[in-house]
């Protein structure tokens, strides 16, 4: 029996005392036993030789049972070695995958009109679990390298490449797709996600992402239908006219596009902008710098980083309220009146607003109501305003929305899957039609917008023109942001949107996330608490039938509870959906009040925050008992996107945390304090520190001295 027989028996025997499903261990040794016996997999085996050798079956286990999937935004997830992990090897497959697709749709008009490859600024650095004193294939893999391995593959295919000859964003990248007229795109990156992720979306001909069943096409193709995969030299490929690169052409008139968006002269702001490390510098800041606008950027995310270094809990997302707290002291000290910040390939936009000398943020469902809004009053005040005019948005996006539009007699596309690429699928139809003129934007709670003709995705760059003219406009008033959301609300009625999670790691997460949906679809419950359900919709159930695809099936894998209403509100509603590219399930709670004078808004405002609270408990708790779970009421302080077991862990160690306070060695009790909580990685007294406060009486540092 050879060496690799016999590790493979021994990764047999460690993956089958593993307490999960058969089906997930079966698939696991398959993907096991080929890396390890097929050559083309040579490079990894060291690696794959150490995790057996040092009994990582779970590692082994998620990093082998499956090929990533493709979801909402694309295929994405954790670098490292084997089929479920990203890599030269599973980048260079679906580029071959991608190439038989595009031939198999467009024959040889493929081969002519080629793909645009674009990248952002992610390098893997990750030692754990993997030896660091064995060659390592994936270490300093970054998103560069994994552009540079698919054209490769696309020009063997003989499919012309138009490459970038650096980093730029996803938006630009949709504009390149219709600019240049090519078949398809390709974005290198892992958007929003932790350093340890990277990937790649894949965009069709109109600049937008696959909707079923063409994603499906593609996994087809990619996961069955790749014998092979054939590639050639980059720089050969470069002399055969097969790669191309692109730039400044293409950036000055995406750069044209965005800035033909102002719809105002007002300037009198000072912003101060975070690309979080990334590929904003490209986009939004020459934007925003091309139109008059006084802007500085953060120096501390100022350089393009995959690390992350100098973001609160190396979470580049602006969704998160953390990831602005390196920014205030810059923003402070220049008298900003906005914080305006991008994930790395800059396609979301956040915000930070000076209101009454205090720093607020606003979620992405109060900035798209504001664009909105102003959307609105600025095609009325141009004369644009008519009943052809068309707002866009997805299903768990704010319905205050589509109130919005509604009493403004302006259409609302609303019922849309979670996804931008369907708003761009939207936005396709508009053109079909003619009715792009009348298009004022698109909008998702994920903090992603869209406005104009110029591409099929959210873009980070045309939101920031709207938001700071809109800041400058109330500023000459003495308002700000904030004020014009008051308004809003006193008008329409408050609208609480708040986006909670249960990350479910692994396998076993795989099946604990279908279980639940599996659950509230096959169970009539009546209410959570004292919340009664007056209807349940089942994305399932939509139109059209059957689905379409595997992939459709799974984009609709959405569970709508609407309540009966409290006596504070006109509308309550939780949304239930896996997410499409991490593993985790979420959970889109809304409460809608009802309009009130603005001086009686704070009241409105506090009553159904209160009716959200009490609603998100009960539903959550509901999950975790299904779940097994005994989860304390002090876990909803602690940081929402840690996995559950990390929660739970959390308070395992918790008193251990507490009785390091009779320690008088203070180096020996930080020592102590980092090794506990090592486990939550970045800024892990933040992530926790609330709810330690709320039993002892006050944070961990002041608890320990510290």
């Amino acid at each position: 029996m050879s060496s690799i027989e016999t590790l493979f028996n021994e990764a047999k025997d460690g993956i089958n005392t593993l307490k999960i499903d058969s089906k997930y261990k079966t698939a696991a040794l398959d993907g096991i036993e080929t890396w390890l016996m097929d050559p083309d997999f040579h490079e990894y085996v060291p690696q794959i030789r150490h995790l057996i050798e040092n009994r990582q079956w779970n590692f082994l286990l998620d990093a082998f049972y499956q090929v990533i999937p493709f979801g909402t935004g694309g295929r994405r997830g954790l670098v490292g070695i084997g089929p479920n992990r990203i890599n030269i090897w599973t980048i260079r497959a679906s580029a071959q995958g991608h190439a038989q697709y595009l031939i198999k749709q467009y024959g040889e008009d493929a081969k002519k009109r080629g793909v645009v490859l674009t990248f952002d600024v992610r390098k893997f650095t990750e030692k754990e679990p993997y030896s660091a004193k064995l060659p390592n294939p994936v270490m300093d893999l970054d998103c560069k390298t994994l552009a540079t391995a698919a054209a490769e593959v696309y020009a063997a295919n003989d499919i012309k490449v138009f490459m970038f000859e650096d980093v730029r964003s996803t938006p630009e990248l949709s504009f390149a797709i219709r600019y240049l007229k090519t078949a398809a795109g390709d974005m290198f990156s892992a958007s929003h996600n932790l350093p340890t992720d990277n990937g790649k979306k894949v965009y069709d001909e109109f600049g937008g992402q696959l909707i079923p069943p063409h994603d499906q096409a593609l996994v087809k193709e990619v996961t069955e239908n790749v014998d092979g995969v054939k590639r050639e030299d980059y720089d050969a490929a470069v002399k055969r006219g097969m790669i191309r690169i692109v730039g400044k052409e293409v950036d000055d008139a995406y750069y044209d596009q965005v800035c033909a968006l102002s719809m105002s002269r007002e300037r009198g702001i000072r912003v101060l902008y975070s690309p979080l490390h990334g590929t904003g510098l490209t986009t939004v800041l020459p934007v925003l710098k091309r139109l008059g606008f006084d802007v500085e950027l953060d120096p501390k995310t100022a350089n393009m980083s995959g690390a992350f270094e100098n973001v609160t809990f190396n979470i580049p997302n602006p969704e998160v309220v953390e990831s602005f707290s390196c920014s205030y002291a810059s923003a402070d000290r220049i008298n900003a009146d906005i914080i305006l910040s991008t994930d790395p390939d800059a396609d979301r936009i956040g915000i930070m607003v000076r209101h009454k000398d205090k720093w607020e943020f606003l979620n992405g469902n109060e900035i798209g109501s504001l664009l909105v809004n102003y959307g609105i009053e600025k095609y009325r005040d141009l004369g644009k305003l008519n009943t052809d005019c068309t707002v866009i948005k997805t299903d768990v996006t704010s319905s205050l929305i589509e109130t919005i539009a509604r009493k403004n007699k302006v259409q609302c596309i609303g019922d849309l899957l979670v996804g931008f690429k369907y708003i761009g699928e939207k936005m396709n139809q508009l053109e079909t039609a003619g009715q792009m003129p009348h298009f004022i934007m698109g909008t998702e709670e994920s903090h992603g917008y869209i406005m104009g003709n110029y591409c099929r995705d959210k873009d980070a760059a045309s939101a920031a023109v709207w938001l700071a003219e809109y800041a400058a406009e109330l500023k000459i008033q003495n308002e700000t942001l904030v004020d014009a959301l008051h308004r809003i609300y006193a008008d329409y009625g408050y609208c609480h949107n708040y986006l909670t999670e249960i990350r479910l790691l692994g396998a076993e997460g795989i099946e604990q996330i279908g279980s639940i949906m599996d659950h509230f679809r096959e169970t009539d419950i009546n209410a959570f608490g004292q919340f009664t359900v007056r209807q349940r919709i089942d994305r399932w159930d939509g139109e059209p039938q059957p689905h379409l695809s595997p992939t459709d099936t799974s984009s609709r894998n959405v569970l709508v509870y609407k309540f009966n209403d409290q006596p504070d509100t006109a509308g309550i509603r939780v949304t239930v959906r896996p997410s499409g590219t991490e593993p985790k399930i979420k959970m889109y709670v809304e409460v809608l009040g009802k309009p009130c004078d603005e001086n009686h808004l704070d009241d409105a405002i506090a009553k159904v925050i209160a009716v959200r609270k009490k609603l998100e408990i009960e539903f959550m708790q509901y999950c975790y008992r299904f779940l097994g779970v005994d989860f304390p009421a002090r876990g909803f302080l602690l940081f929402w996107q840690l996995p559950l077991k990390s929660k739970m862990r959390y308070f395992e160690i918790e008193p251990e945390i507490a009785a390091l306070k009779s320690m008088t060695d203070a180096t020996g009790k930080k020592e102590a304090l980092s090794g506990l909580l090592s486990f939550l990685g970045a800024n892990p007294i933040e992530k926790v520190d609330s709810a330690f406060a709320e039993k002892y009486g006050a944070g961990i540092r002041k608890y320990l001295g510290l």
